[in-house]
């Protein structure tokens, strides 16, 4: 095959990031009816399945170009030579790699049929490094954010017009794509627009393809609730739309607090900390952080574990006054008929209808423990009737978008249940159990 023209309408390709071949092949088979251009065994594809996974989808889809993304490092004419004789006609390579490395996939490119793709991710200087990769003789050049990279905020528009200024070789753009953003990145010079959760993490990953593909070829964009990275600004948001699972998922189930528990079912919680220490059944401190909190806050108390309460009624209403958006207790409340007629979300380890004293012992915006987890004045606190998730405020941002991306996942994976299948079937549990000894 040739490299395609500057004057060619873009090209979509569909990345198949998946680790089972069975879910790849699926979505592939959606993407072609919804008017997919180049089908991509996405890495982890290829690490799990090998390279039959490429062989398999050149057999299925024999009119459709097959990328093989195999992020070679070294080796180059090797990893080249049997991903062609696969069935890839392209193949990417990392541009980090050394330049004999580079010229050595060109050439086996050159002796076996294929075209090279050379991938800038994690590269410091994306355009000089494109220079060196047209004089070496790749014949495409990926523009990458990763995914690692997203999910801290990254972004590749701005880098795209300036390699497409200085390389004649087409530009493919990669890294959180979306039929929003997707026609942006053609203005800038992408001519190849490489998409994979817009469309692998869809419920109907034909319809997803199709308005994709209308938004590149029209240059319009098509605005879209799914498949975005978040910034700063939209923690709350996201945190909002996600579930405490959700979130435990994206930290590794970590960050959850122990034996912590709704006192009012269905009510959702998301704040910065303002957080307590105190003795059980002193309430002056927690009461007179009230006063420090505002809008946006969660009040969370180290009171040992034990009763007294140390919270009721008339300090949730002094919350709510304030705009407070609930509270967290390592031990115990009362009035919860109170506090749930009022729909005030709070989350305590026991319940006592005992009160004790406002001695004043203890301190306010230091980092504690509740719930067994380390709490410091800022942190996200979010709750739900599945407990409370504790996220660090310099992890927010990451921790949002990997939260996002464990929802929109499980979309996929819940329709295909729906299907027919069922959850150990999608995933090939058996298949990934651990090897042991």
């Amino acid at each position: 095959m040739t490299a395609i023209s500057h004057k060619q309408n873009p090209i979509l390709q569909v990345a198949l990031d998946f680790e089972n071949l069975h879910r790849a092949l699926q979505v592939a088979s959606e993407a072609v009816k919804g008017g997919v251009d180049w089908l991509e065994a996405g890495t982890p594809l290829i690490k799990g399945e090998g390279l039959q996974c490429v062989r398999e989808l050149k057999k299925r889809f024999p009119d459709k170009v097959v990328v093989a993304d195999m992020k070679t490092m070294d080796t180059g004419r090797f990893e080249v030579e049997i991903a062609t004789k696969a069935g890839a006609q392209i193949v990417i390579i990392l541009a980090t790699a050394d330049d004999s490395t580079i010229k050595e996939a060109v050439e086996a490119g050159r002796n076996y049929g294929a075209q090279i793709m050379a991938d800038l991710i994690n590269v410091d200087n994306m355009v000089s490094r494109a220079i060196e990769l047209e004089r070496l003789g790749v014949d495409y050049i990926c523009v990458h954010v990763g995914i690692d990279q997203q999910m801290r905020g990254m972004k590749a528009e701005n880098v795209i017009k300036q390699v497409s200024e200085v390389v004649h070789a087409p530009i493919a753009a990669a890294g959180g794509i979306n039929s929003e953003n997707a026609p942006t990145l053609v203005e800038a010079g992408a001519q190849i627009v490489i998409v994979g959760g817009a469309v692998t993490k869809a419920e109907n990953a034909e319809e997803a393809t199709r308005t994709l593909k209308q938004a590149i070829l029209t240059r319009k964009p098509v605005a879209t609730k799914l498949y975005k990275k978040y910034g700063e600004e939209e923690i709350f948001k996201v945190f909002k739309m996600c579930s405490t699972p959700n979130i435990s998922d994206a930290m590794h189930r970590r960050g959850e607090m122990k034996g912590i528990h709704p006192v009012a079912p269905g009510l959702k919680m998301v704040g910065r900390a303002v957080t307590v220490r105190t003795y059980p059944g002193d309430w002056a401190k927690p009461v007179e952080s009230i006063d420090i909190g505002g809008k946006g806050d969660v009040i969370v108390i180290e009171a040992g574990g034990h009763g007294p309460a140390v919270w009721g009624e008339l300090a949730s209403w002094s919350c709510r006054i304030q705009g407070i958006e609930g509270v967290v207790i390592d031990g115990a409340i009362r009035d919860v008929e109170d506090i749930r007629e009022m729909g005030f979300p709070a989350f305590s380890r026991l319940i006592s209808p005992t009160a004790g004293e406002p001695k004043g012992f203890g301190e306010i915006n230091v980092e504690i423990t509740c719930g067994e987890v380390k709490v410091k004045p800022g942190d996200y606190i979010i709750g739900d009737d599945n407990g409370i998730v504790v996220v660090p405020k310099e992890s927010g941002v990451e921790v949002a978008n990997r939260s996002i991306d464990v929802r929109e996942k499980e979309n996929r994976v819940r329709e295909e249940i729906k299907r027919g299948s069922t959850l150990s079937k999608v995933q090939k549990l058996k298949q990934w159990e651990k090897v042991i000894g």
